[in-house]
């Protein structure tokens, strides 16, 4: 379905060459005069030095082309060449009904299914998730969400952390909290217990102790090496261990990012990429793409082009061991003939930049991918507390994400209760729930991916503003007065959409008319926040409207039945925004 933009800006291409001018003079962009029309074009300024004639004598004669168009109410030529335009409320409301006919209300859909990948979780398993794993789960899953609207099939994998020094610090630091287990006892024969012998929050407590003894104890840590090299090559007992170490995390993991909303379709991590390195080594090694540097195997990657150096991708240490790099140069081998995408997007913090620029280029240059496959870094900045630092608890340690939810589950919960002390506590806590998780996605998901951004829970848990309570409060208001709309005797489904009898109810059809130029943008730049000023834009057009027009007090049944079924139109738009956003509305606020 072509875009509004389009058409408007045909039919003003057709008008400048009737006019003898080149058509493409006729672009069309959106006013950024409202108050004086919708549409602008200023192609005859581009056109007078090319025609050698004044802008305002061509502006003349194309305006003078489209008088009687049936898709304009007017179109005037304003000194100094400038094209002023505004659409007829037919034209609104007939490209409306038709977006309602489309499959996705317009948005252009590819001829095939392209396949990504999407990399968006990162968490290292035995320990819990904290607000800095917010922005990947929460960027990460909108991208997946917009790129599956607009027609892509899309494979999200939470790529765990599960395979380096963590490991082998928690198996050292099991060890000497429960020296008993049958894991550490060298006559061992039997079979290993199905079930683990600590639960996730004694993992949670052995990990940080551990982590922070390795650094004051060298022999500690030289123990929680050897322990990993163990678990890597394969020793049964280790394995066994890590084996309820990776479930007991997993289940957990699984949990908060269910309580977030966020889903993967692949539970994998570094350690599924571990078989394929050394295949990948010795085909780096044997097609002369790596050489040694003081010991270390790597890949020169930097281009004659570069403005700063980019330093050679390491594949092996000098000690022979894997690195980041190399476990995930493996997982793009495996994805690539496991999978066959298209592209393989990485949803993760901004100052890896370097580090994958580094990983594309030997990718790239090692032929691990195709020459046309996409591979996309998306950095996201940091989430800040109102100091411009990194978001902590009031005491100053890293904050538990699922505390952080918590918290403000309890501040909607209360606000509710105040507001309606009639609900139920059930039914209080599920709406607190919907109502918190879009204040913390909206709140994230604003900004551009790579701005850092003050985490401020008061403004984001405003039902006013530029908030997820605020698009969530709109959506709620024309639930309502749909639902009374039926309790008076009248049929959504029924209801017809007429011609515009106001300025604002027209200003509402045009923004509804934007839907798909916004999804396709926010999907070709991978950037979510495109979708919330869409979605903001839209309900503040709508509750201009809901202000300035009686609606279910309408006398006359034709005008009421327009009403209606462009709140209808206005809800299902809305709803599409914030599911591709990752949350939902309730029923009642």
């Amino acid at each position: 379905m072509e875009k509004v933009l389009e058409l408007i800006s045909k039919e003003v291409g057709d008008a400048f060459e009737a006019a003898g001018y080149d058509r493409e003079l006729g672009r069309v962009t959106i006013s950024n005069r409202p108050d004086l029309c919708e549409y602008q074009c200023n192609g005859a300024m581009a056109g007078a030095k090319k025609y050698g004639k004044a802008p305002f004598i061509i502006a003349d004669e194309v305006a003078a082309k489209l008088q009687d168009n049936e898709m304009f109410e007017k179109v005037d030529s304003v000194k100094p060449g400038f094209l002023n335009i505004i659409v007829s409320g037919d034209f609104a409301r007939s490209y409306i009904v038709r977006m309602l006919h489309e499959k996705r209300f317009g948005v252009t859909l590819p001829g095939h299914e392209p396949k990504f990948i999407i990399d968006y979780g990162g968490p290292n398993v035995a320990k819990p998730l904290h607000v800095g794993h917010l922005r990947s789960a929460v960027i990460g899953e909108s991208i997946k969400r917009i790129l599956k609207y607009t027609g892509n099939k899309v494979i999200g994998d939470v790529h765990l952390g599960d395979w380096g020094l963590q490991m082998g610090l928690v198996i050292t630091g099991l060890k000497e909290k429960k020296p008993e287990l049958c894991y550490f006892d060298p006559d061992f024969e039997g079979t290993y217990p199905k079930e683990a012998p600590f639960t996730v929050t004694e993992l949670e407590e052995i990990y940080p102790a551990a982590s922070k003894r390795s650094k004051e104890d060298e022999a500690f840590k030289a123990e929680a090496m050897e322990a990993t090299k163990l678990l890597q090559d394969g020793y049964k007992p280790y394995r066994a261990l890590w084996h309820h170490i990776l479930n007991v995390s997993v289940n957990d993991l699984k949990k908060n990012y269910k309580n977030l909303n966020v889903d993967f379709d692949l539970w994998k991590g570094e350690s599924d990429a571990h078989e394929t390195i050394p295949g990948m080594v010795e085909y780096m090694k044997s097609h002369g793409y790596a050489h040694e540097s003081q010991g270390a195997l790597v890949v020169d990657v930097a281009e004659e082009t570069d403005t700063k150096e980019i330093p050679p991708c390491m594949i092996l240490k000098s000690d022979g061991a894997s690195l980041y790099n190399t476990t995930d140069l493996a997982t793009i081998k495996q994805r690539m003939e496991g999978e066959h995408p298209e592209g393989i997007i990485y949803v993760v913090d901004k100052r890896q930049e370097l580090y994958f620029t580094q990983v594309f280029r030997c990718a790239r240059k090692t032929r691990l991918v195709m020459p046309e496959t996409e591979l996309h870094f998306v950095g996201f900045g940091t989430m800040n507390g109102k100091d411009g630092k990194p978001f902590k608890t009031r005491e100053g340690g890293v904050m538990r994400l699922e505390n952080l939810i918590s918290e403000i589950d309890e501040k909607m919960f209360a606000r509710i209760k105040e507001g309606n002390p009639e609900i139920s506590d059930e039914e209080a806590k599920s709406t607190a729930h919907k109502v918190a998780l879009s204040a913390i996605k909206y709140g994230d998901l604003s900004n551009q991916p790579a701005k850092d951004y003050i985490f401020d829970v008061d403004k984001f848990t405003s039902f006013e503003g530029d908030t997820g309570p605020y698009i969530l409060y709109t959506i709620v208001r024309i639930k309502s007065i749909l639902r009374k709309y039926e309790a008076e005797g009248g049929n959504v489904k029924e209801a017809k959409l007429g011609n515009p009898d106001s300025p604002a109810m027209k200003e509402l059809m045009l923004n509804l008319t934007r839907f798909a130029d916004a999804v396709e943008s926010a999907a070709k730049d991978l950037s979510p926040n495109r979708i919330c000023g869409y979605i903001y834009d839209l309900s503040n057009a709508f509750n201009s409207f809901y202000h300035g027009t009686k609606i279910l007090s309408e006398a006359d049944e034709y005008k009421k039945s327009s009403y209606i079924a462009l709140l209808a139109v206005t809800l299902k738009v809305l709803e599409t925004g914030i599911d591709l956003l990752g949350f939902d509305a309730p029923e009642y606020m």
